[in-house]
């Protein structure tokens, strides 16, 4: 018997986060390593776990990630936003209490290019009129 899964894409930056959500009791691995062991931040953590825990499905599924790319940020920002694309699919009642928290828009804020001719992608050569 095949086990039920949802899986979902995350992204942030330039993090990409694979998720899966397996029927559970409320573990969260990423990268092969408990939450606890992969994310330092306590902040990090509970932002990886709000859409499960706007759900009321925290005990209900146990979360398997792959992420790269990006810092610790990124990475649960894409985390965050793979868990919520992956609740979807397990149920579409879910929607509407996702989308009002914001988790279903992916952050398009990434880092300017740097233009020919500056230093920076903004930040120009110092300028003397003599």
């Amino acid at each position: 018997m095949a086990i039920v899964q949802y899986q979902g894409t995350g992204r942030r930056k330039t993090s990409v986060a694979r998720v899966r959500l397996v029927p559970g009791n409320g573990k969260v691995t990423i990268n092969g390593k408990d939450i606890n062991e992969y994310l330092d931040y306590e902040i990090l953590r509970n932002e990886v776990r709000r859409p499960l825990v706007l759900t009321d499905t925290l005990s209900k599924f146990d979360v398997i990630v792959r992420v790269g790319g990006g810092g610790f940020t990124g990475q649960a920002g894409a985390i965050r936003h793979g868990i919520s694309r992956a609740l979807l699919l397990a149920d579409g009642e879910y929607r509407p209490i996702i989308k009002k928290a914001g988790f279903l828009t992916r952050d398009p804020r990434m880092t300017e290019r740097k233009k020919y001719g500056l230093k920076k992608a903004r930040k120009s050569p110092q300028f003397s009129k003599r």
